[in-house]
């Protein structure tokens, strides 16, 4: 596995190493010895999955503490513009934003740590999209800041005004009227 630190940290892309043959590909898609030595040592207990069509953005998402999560995310079909925020209180990347193309050919994985904002475009007719937490759901506790918001400079490589989001999602205050729970 090939982990690719990014400009904020915590957050990182990994490349699996694929091998293919004229069956078709393998790769290893999760080792917890390997993730904990070489990414961060978490221990996931619920997986999740999404089906979405083109132009549905779904987030920016996050669980308050103390249920708050890490994830662990990727695309296994089509292909999905994946962003982590920093909301963390006091961080020098507070509400700076790391984005990743995730697709069903290059089998990337991002790793969001606790104190992001999570969200993703869809940028296929159709995409799969499966993700690894390390705390389990609480509704209570769902938060979230507006996908939509411009400060944030985040470029979602779709037509905004064709956007399919929730109406929960539409809900969202921006960053400047958030009071985040989450300190660095």
């Amino acid at each position: 596995m090939n982990v690719i630190k990014t400009d904020i940290e915590g957050v990182m892309i990994l490349e699996p190493r694929v091998f293919t043959d004229a069956r078709g590909y393998f790769f290893e898609s999760y080792n917890k010895s390997v993730f904990d030595r070489e990414v961060y040592p978490v221990d996931f207990v619920q997986d999740n999955e999404s089906c979405s069509s083109r132009g549905v953005m779904r987030g920016l998402h996050f669980q308050r503490p103390p249920y708050s999560q890490a994830k662990l995310v990727r695309c296994v079909r089509g292909s999905v513009l994946d962003v982590a925020v920093d909301i963390r209180k006091g961080s020098p990347t507070y509400g700076k934003h790391v984005s990743c193309l995730l697709t069903e050919h290059n089998h990337r994985q991002f790793f969001i740590p606790r104190g992001f904002a999570h969200g993703f475009a869809v940028l296929s007719d159709t995409a799969v999209f499966q993700y690894k937490c390390d705390n389990y759901y609480h509704p209570e506790a769902d938060g979230g800041i507006s996908i939509l918001d411009p400060t944030l400079g985040i470029d979602w490589q779709i037509d905004l005004a064709q956007a399919i989001l929730s109406e929960k999602d539409t809900r969202h205050p921006l960053l400047a009227d958030f009071d985040t729970p989450f300190e660095y």
